[in-house]
């Protein structure tokens, strides 16, 4: 009888990072709230702090990045308002994937996620709100054999 190898239960490491993160290399000073935003195909990766500098995303203006959205159609700080916490705080965001609209949107979620870490009290507003929950809508994946459409059948011969 051959002897068997008892594979021994290793503990998991927990990643326990703080909320609160020290900004360095050249970036505001002072402490920040790190958190993440998605939808669709959209990540965006959120920094805010105290103060009332203007917000950047991708190290542009908020107005000047979304440049082809109505300014007032925009609702990339729609939390601050909702929380009534507009001037309190300004945000640095890096965006990356999908269209202007979901980068907007997922700039929201983030921004959402980051005001719950400094206060549980935003969260209920937040939460009737809707800004707390991630958008699950996306593309549909292709499928094999579908003539390069994700439902369309393949054309079937008449004779």
């Amino acid at each position: 009888m051959a002897l068997q190898k008892v594979k021994k239960s290793v503990p998991m490491k927990v990643n326990k990072k703080p909320s609160v993160v020290q900004a360095t290399h050249g970036k505001p000073s002072g402490e920040c709230v790190v958190a993440i935003g998605r939808r669709k195909t959209a990540t965006a990766r959120i920094r805010m702090y105290r103060g009332k500098t203007q917000s950047m995303v991708n190290d542009k203006p908020l107005n000047e990045y979304f440049f082809s959205v109505d300014p007032s159609q925009t609702n990339a700080l729609k939390p601050f308002v909702v929380t009534n916490t507009s001037g309190e705080f300004y945000v640095t965001a890096k965006v990356s994937g999908s269209g202007l609209k979901a980068q907007e949107d997922a700039i929201v979620h983030g921004i959402a996620r980051a005001l719950v870490k400094v206060s549980e009290a935003h969260k209920t507003a937040l939460r009737k709100a809707g800004l707390l929950s991630r958008d699950p809508r996306m593309k549909e994946s292709r499928k094999m054999g579908t003539g390069g459409k994700a439902r369309r059948a393949k054309q079937s011969p008449k004779r």
